[in-house]
This record gives C-alpha cells, sequence and structure tokens, in this order.
C-alpha cells in the first residue's frame, strides 16, 4: 500500500521507553508485522520517552519539552505507531494540550496526534492487514490495557488477528477491561491500591486456565508478570505483537520459557 504520492508507506516506530529498556523483541515484533502489512519502517535515534510519566506528576513543563523532541525525531512519516496504547494515547490526546499555545508548535502537535496509532489498530483499522503467518498451540486469555481501550478504542482489533493464529484458543477474562493496577506512576502513589487490582486481575488469568496471558502494553505486562511470579503461578505474560509476528522462541516476560 502506498501513500497520496505512490511512495510506500513510511511509518516512525515510537519504541516505548519499557520495550528499548526492557523487552526489544517487541520492537522487532513491531517493525516484522508493519513490514508484513507493507510499510516502509524506520526508527529514529532521537526518540526519548513520551514525557507521560512527566504529564502524569503535573510537570508539564518536561512533558512539554519531551513533546517537542519527539515532534523534531518523528517530522516527515506518514504515520506515528507504537506497541503501547499508553504511548500512543499521549502523543494523540495530550501533546495538542500541552503545546496549544506554543506558536512554534501547536499546529505540529496536531499534526502528530492525528496520525499516530497503537499497533495493533493500525494494522487492522487503516492498512486493513490480517495476513497473520504464526502459530501458538495453546490456550491464551487477553487484557485490555486502560489507555489502549478508552482512549483509542482497542478492543476487537486484536482478538480479531488472533482468530488468525494458528492453534491459539483465546479464553476471555471476566472482567478483561478492568485495570491490572499498574497505571504509569499510579502503581508509586498508591502501593497497596495497586497490590490489590493487580490481585485481583491475577485471580482472574488464573481462573481461566490459560498458560499465557497477552496484552497490547508492555507496563500492563511487567506488573501482572510480576504478581504472577511473586505467587508462583505458571501462567506466563507476552505482548500479542510477539506472538502475532510468530516471535515466542524467547522467554516470556518475566523470564519464563514457553513449554
Amino acid at each position: 500500500m502506498t501513500n497520496a504520492t505512490g511512495a510506500a508507506t513510511r511509518v516512525g516506530l515510537f519504541a516505548t521507553c519499557l520495550v528499548d529498556l526492557y523487552r526489544p523483541s517487541v520492537g522487532f515484533a513491531t517493525a516484522q508485522l508493519l513490514e508484513a502489512a507493507g510499510c516502509d519502517v524506520d526508527v529514529p535515534a532521537a526518540q526519548v520517552c513520551c514525557g507521560q510519566p512527566a504529564y502524569n506528576a503535573g510537570d508539564r513543563a518536561n512533558a512539554a519539552a519531551i513533546a517537542r523532541q519527539t515532534i523534531n525525531a518523528f517530522d516527515g512519516f506518514d504515520y506515528i505507531v507504537a506497541p503501547s496504547g499508553s504511548c500512543a494515547g499521549m502523543l494523540r490526546h495530550h501533546y495538542p494540550d500541552l503545546l496549544a499555545d506554543d506558536a512554534a508548535y501547536a499546529a505540529r502537535a496536531r499534526a502528530v496526534a492525528d496520525k499516530t496509532w497503537e499497533l495493533i489498530a493500525f494494522l487492522v483499522d487503516v492498512r486493513g492487514w490480517a495476513d497473520i503467518d504464526a502459530r501458538w498451540h495453546g490456550t491464551v486469555t487477553y487484557h485490555d490495557a486502560c489507555s489502549g481501550l478508552r482512549e483509542l478504542g482497542v478492543k476487537d482489533q486484536p482478538r480479531q488477528l488472533l482468530e488468525q493464529v494458528d492453534g491459539l484458543e483465546l479464553r476471555e477474562l471476566d472482567a478483561p477491561d478492568v485495570c491490572c493496577g499498574f497505571g504509569g506512576t499510579f502503581c508509586v502513589k498508591y502501593p497497596d491500591i495497586s497490590g490489590a487490582m493487580v490481585d485481583n486481575k491475577t485471580d482472574d488469568i488464573v481462573q481461566t486456565g490459560a498458560g499465557t496471558v497477552l496484552a497490547g502494553d508492555l507496563g500492563c505486562l511487567m506488573n501482572i508478570a510480576g504478581r504472577l511470579s511473586r505467587r508462583g503461578e505458571t501462567v506466563e505474560a507476552r505482548h500479542v505483537a510477539e506472538v502475532l509476528a510468530g516471535m515466542t522462541d524467547g522467554p516470556a516476560i518475566g523470564g519464563a520459557r514457553s513449554s
């Protein structure tokens, strides 16, 4: 698929801090899926954090400075795609507000917002792509991360693609749309509440009998994987992009390896 000029669609991959520091395989899986969907993918070296931690903490000055750097780094792309609803939501919904009074960046922030997508929504809603060539012989359940679901409307899209994975059986949670308790800085500000929330989420995951929990946001997955491990549960956690790309040979999040 090409853009309006007839050239291949150029996608800037917003890798996210957590992917870069803790789970690079999610970035590689994301690039593989985007290329399979016919995109030319680049990962700007100047990208940094999306600014969400500063924004959530009320530090609008630093969040705005980070937003400007991100906008500069992603100039010229047809789309910006992130394997994270929370980061994509930051660019799409909060950058225009942060920079509304900045004469040099207000219009550019709106332009970035308009072309920013969460990975799975981009593949389904923009590219209309479902040519999955992956296998997963086992049961999974799916956690709908808050930002992707509530800010970006990511709900049916991952399930549509997971249906195409050979051998995969999806068992739904009783409450797939209930927060896991991570919430960025929420888990630091309110650790007792956060801990109770992730315990409830873990209970829900275990009762499905699924061997793996999937999600589209690494922060949620790290939080869930940590609690599963501390409770001695055998359920593993993986980013949905890894399964869709067939990149599941390595350890799951938290170190477990598929049997």
